[in-house]
């Protein structure tokens, strides 16, 4: 199977995750991309595979190495964000990419602008990915699927590549921050991961925010607006009020950048009785979330204390944190992906990502995980798009990690 058709069979699967829903996994039409994946890799002849109920796969490529060698694992992720439709997805192919500005033809209101996404400009002649315009695309993360599919399927077809025990791994609802949740670490018997969801090419992502969510809850009182006078208490208004407040004290995804932190409200519902927000703490210093946290339980108080009557109540949730500290933990992992990247031809650049992949949670949880590029544009928005070439390279940056890899050996292991 080409790799592009490889990636087209996998966006058109509808694997949206969803917030709230109390289910492991959050919605059941992401195991329709698992099963897929497990009937895959047993027809690449790979061992161990198995799909949890929680809709974790793992399969092993067994290591071809005459000397025991240290096991890694390749992971992605299935689901996509919740916060764009990514049922019926009607991927558009754009080969022998010419340069020009690209029209979603269902919404062509909707254009990928080359001035907004100078990366285009690299790609002329390459094979460039996009929606319609009416749903996401879902490279973040199937183009990380597929990249670890290609070169699982290369290493099948070429034993010449000597390498160690490699453990695919694919999960659900990362896009909520439950990728890793049921993941059983210690059975994978790895030394590190890579995750495969990033951007562009070359990058290795070697820092991440750390993070936490955060749920407002404001509670009123409903009443018939006929006689609503000093009776009703609007949860709608307090809540607005308290949103305003929020974008006046602190920083936002819209006037951040770099290494700043932000909050980020990003969903909103719920009526006069009672209304809520959900918001993301981000910062790449992880006491920074404390402040964060501090700052909108005293808001609350403050626009409570305005309106006694009502009753604001602040969740802070813990998602992830840093990778930083946590690589230190294997300290090759990071170097043989950088000379991975030079052996296809890349100068690979270390990168801070201001986000956070499954990788944050298995680094935090013990398991040394930088995430690798794959060829992710745009992500989250109709206005996604991908390039061929570029997860082709990640496939590529994969092989060459496999033999790198390959060269080491367990300690005590006589060469």
């Amino acid at each position: 199977m080409s790799l592009l058709d490889r990636f087209l069979r996998y966006v058109r699967i509808d694997t949206q995750s969803a917030e709230g829903t109390g289910e492991v996994p959050s919605t059941a039409k992401q195991l329709d991309l698992c099963r897929l994946l497990v009937d895959e890799c047993r027809l690449l002849g790979l061992s161990d595979v198995t799909l949890s109920p929680h809709g974790v796969v793992v399969a092993t490529i067994p290591g071809n190495s005459s000397l025991p060698t240290p096991a890694i694992a390749w992971v992605a992720h299935v689901d996509t964000s919740p916060e764009t439709s990514g049922a019926g997805v009607k991927p558009q192919v754009h080969r022998n990419y010419a340069g020009q500005d690209l029209v979603l033809p269902a919404s062509p209101e909707r254009v990928i602008r080359v001035t907004d996404n100078p990366r285009l400009r690299e790609l002329l002649g390459k094979t460039i990915v996009t929606t319609d315009g009416t749903t996401l695309l879902g490279a973040d993360d199937k183009a990380g699927v597929a990249a670890i599919m290609q070169a699982a399927e290369y290493l099948c077809a070429h034993p010449d590549v000597v390498h160690g025990p490699i453990k695919l791994v694919f999960t659900c609802d990362e896009e909520i921050g439950h990728g890793v949740d049921h993941l059983d670490i210690p059975a994978l018997g790895v030394v590190c991961a890579y995750t495969l969801d990033g951007d562009g090419e070359g990058v290795i992502d070697n820092e991440t925010f750390s993070a936490d969510l955060a749920v407002v809850r404001v509670t009123g009182i409903n009443i018939h607006p006929s006689i609503g006078y000093g009776k009703m208490v609007n949860a709608i208004r307090i809540l607005a009020e308290f949103l305003t407040r929020l974008a006046a004290e602190f920083g936002s995804p819209e006037n951040t950048r770099d290494r700043e932190g932000f909050l980020h409200p990003y969903q909103i519902e719920g009526g006069v009785a009672e209304a809520q927000v959900r918001i993301l703490l981000r910062d790449f210093e992880t006491t920074n979330l404390e402040r964060f946290a501090a700052g909108l339980h005293s808001l609350a108080r403050d626009v409570e204390t305005r309106h006694p009557r009502a009753r604001i109540e602040v969740e802070v949730r813990t998602q992830y944190r840093n990778m930083r500290d946590g690589l230190a933990r294997e300290p090759r992992a990071v170097p043989k992906a950088v000379t991975a990247m030079r052996a296809c031809g890349l100068e690979p650049r270390l990168s801070i990502i201001r986000g956070g992949t499954d990788g944050s949670r298995l680094t935090e949880l013990g398991l040394p995980t930088p995430n690798l590029s794959t060829g992710e544009h745009n992500p989250h928005s109709p206005l996604e798009w991908t390039c061929i070439e570029e997860i082709q390279r990640a496939a590529d940056v994969l092989v060459e990690l496999a033999r790198e890899w390959g060269r080491e050996r367990l300690p005590g292991a006589s060469t």
